[in-house]
């Protein structure tokens, strides 16, 4: 109800205006406002009063379309019936029309058509004589007057007459369209024609029809779109996820197999063959590369694509096949230095060479096809003495198959000259050695002449022209690399020279006695001011500290060492041609020989170390 005082809307079961407060008359009824605009007997109208007071006026639908159906079906009806008036007329002039005709051209005297712009003219084939008279006008029909004329009788109609005829004659709408009046048309194959208002609902028609094709067609590409899209995602979660990972040190893969937690996935694989189990929505399986191809014979590609066949195992303990899943791995090279010699093509004078390679630890290495795995150490150093013959390139192929990588090879060159005196050091000869003094046996043509250009004594000739055979004892006269040159002679036969290296250096409880200590600037300075006189005589030092930094790391190792007490003066470089490999940081005891100067500070060749 209305509160009386400020005009708001209440309910009725509230004692006051919860506006104002003022109390409200709720024994005496009150006849709202819009009960007075409800008319009697007018039921096609809702009025909706709401707890507010506010009125909202709506018809009633299906009252409203009861009389769009009503009047639908009247028109329907009156439409029907006027189209059967309209056939019946237009079937009944059709059969009183004898023929139809272009006008003949009027007389000067007699005008044909009068002030008339838009007429037209019916003939009907009558008798000459019969007399002119007035056609009797039907209810529908249009007017007309009849005139002598030797080919029959005209009739003329007015625009006004003309518009009425259109309405109920489809035969003379058609033929004005067409402008069939020039040339006398065949009614029988002109047949009923449409009306203009008829062709125009068509062409509707038809644009709705294009239409609503159109929002169909349009409606279905998005539909098909959103399902693409659906079913991509849908595919997207239920694929497997792989990533490269490290196993044990090594390349691996990691897979994560979409499915119900406590599911049991089995890979089939003759390689792995194992059952996980789906944690979190996920079976996690970790596979090393090395796996796939570690049995494989000669594997030289750089990479391979693998299939992984995983199988969901069902409450039956049946096994369903799920999508293979592919994934691509690197194959690593296996690794191979070549230390002695320092390139791929050298060339050598003797008939034995030691070649020195650096390969992996276990690696399987075969050089010209014979196995020499048993060669190599467990810190991955291999050396291969070499038969060189006198014959120009002597080729060697490294073949190397290292633990979980890929063959690699390489190959390796001698060059010794044709020698047409052959000359040729013993194969017992050493490459290294702690002694002073060598023997050195050797072998030639019966009768050549031997010349020792290297320091050496007690040369022994006496078989030499029988055999060929001769020996002395090699003097090295500094610490390192010492080569040993002979020469051999013939009447009529060009010279043949042969150098062999040897590696000196004296066994450690001679070597380690003379040497001087670096502990002092004393010394130091007096190392660094002397450098070449120290080199000439390879005068042995003791340097005690840590390795600060490398210049090379690379074998042999070049590293500055501090030789005082606090670590951070008396540089000294030093060569590493000791078998321990230094780290940085480390403190070592090292035991080294005057070589020369390296960035104003004293270079070293390092030899022992402790």
């Amino acid at each position: 109800m209305r509160c009386p005082k400020c005009n708001q809307w209440n309910r009725a079961s509230l004692p006051k205006c919860i506006r104002c407060g003022t109390p409200l008359a709720t024994d005496t009824p009150i006849v709202p406002s819009w009960r007075a605009q409800l008319k009697d007997g007018h039921a096609n109208e809702y009025i909706r009063v709401d707890e507010d007071g506010d009125i909202s006026v709506s018809p009633d639908e299906r009252e409203v379309l009861a009389a769009e159906m009503t009047e639908l079906k009247a028109r329907k009806e009156a439409g029907e019936e006027l189209q059967r008036r309209l056939r019946a007329d237009a079937e009944a002039r059709a059969q009183s029309t004898a023929s139809i005709s272009m006008p003949e051209a009027p007389a000067p005297e007699e005008p044909l058509f009068g002030l008339e712009e838009e007429s037209i003219t019916r003939q009907e084939e009558i008798p000459a004589e019969a007399p002119e008279e007035e056609a009797s006008t039907a209810p529908g029909d249009t007017p007309f007057r009849r005139s002598r004329n030797p080919r029959g009788t005209r009739v003329v109609l007015s625009p006004a007459q003309w518009e009425d005829s259109r309405a109920y004659d489809p035969v003379v709408d058609a033929m004005q369209q067409q402008n069939v009046f020039q040339q006398p048309p065949n009614l029988k194959e002109l047949g009923p024609l449409p009306s203009r208002r008829v062709s125009h609902r068509r062409v509707i028609r038809m644009i709705t029809l294009a239409l609503v094709v159109g929002v169909v067609l349009l409606a279905g590409y998005f539909a098909f779109t959103i399902y693409e899209e659906q079913r991509a995602a849908d595919a997207e979660k239920n694929r497997a996820l792989v990533t490269a990972s490290i196993l044990n040190d090594q390349a691996a893969h990691t897979i994560l197999i979409p499915g119900e937690d406590g599911q049991q996935i089995y890979i089939s694989n003759d390689e792995i063959r194992a059952s996980y189990t789906v944690v979190g929505g996920f079976a996690t399986i970790e596979i090393a590369d090395h796996v796939w191809y570690e049995n494989l014979p000669d594997i030289t590609e750089e990479s391979m694509s693998v299939t992984l066949l995983p199988y969901v195992k069902t409450a039956s303990g049946r096994q369903k096949p799920i999508d293979p899943i592919t994934y691509d791995i690197t194959i690593p090279l296996s690794p191979i230095t070549l230390v002695t010699p320092e390139s791929l093509h050298t060339e050598v004078t003797t008939a034995m060479y030691s070649m020195q390679f650096q390969v992996r630890p276990k690696s399987k290495v075969t050089i010209n096809g014979v196995d020499m795995s048993d060669t190599v150490n467990e810190n991955g150093e291999m050396t291969y003495n070499a038969t060189v013959q006198p014959i120009g390139d002597n080729v060697y192929n490294v073949h190397v198959r290292s633990p979980y990588c890929r063959d690699n090879t390489m190959t390796v060159t001698l060059f010794r000259e044709v020698q047409e005196i052959p000359l040729d050091l013993s194969a017992t000869t050493y490459t290294s050695t702690s002694n002073k003094v060598v023997l050195i046996n050797c072998t030639t043509i019966p009768g050549a002449d031997i010349e020792v250009l290297s320091p050496h004594t007690d040369l022994k000739i006496t078989e030499l022209d029988t055999t060929g055979v001769f020996s002395f004892n090699a003097v090295f006269d500094h610490i390192g690399y010492n080569t040993i040159s002979i020469n051999a002679s013939y009447p009529g036969k060009k010279t043949s020279k042969v150098d062999y290296t040897m590696y000196y250096v004296p066994s450690p409880d001679i070597y380690t006695r003379s040497a001087w200590p670096l502990n002092a600037d004393r010394d130091y300075n007096e190392l660094l001011n002397n450098i070449e006189v120290r080199a000439a005589k390879t005068q042995v030092y003791l340097g005690v500290g840590t390795i600060a930094y490398f210049i090379s790391e690379t074998k042999p190792q070049m590293a500055v060492m501090y030789c005082s007490d606090d670590g951070q003066s008396r540089p000294v470089l030093l060569e590493n041609q000791t078998k321990t490999t230094w780290k940085v940081g480390q403190y070592y005891k090292i035991y080294c020989d005057a070589h020369s100067t390296y960035n104003g500070m004293p270079w070293l060749i390092a030899r022992y170390t402790y």
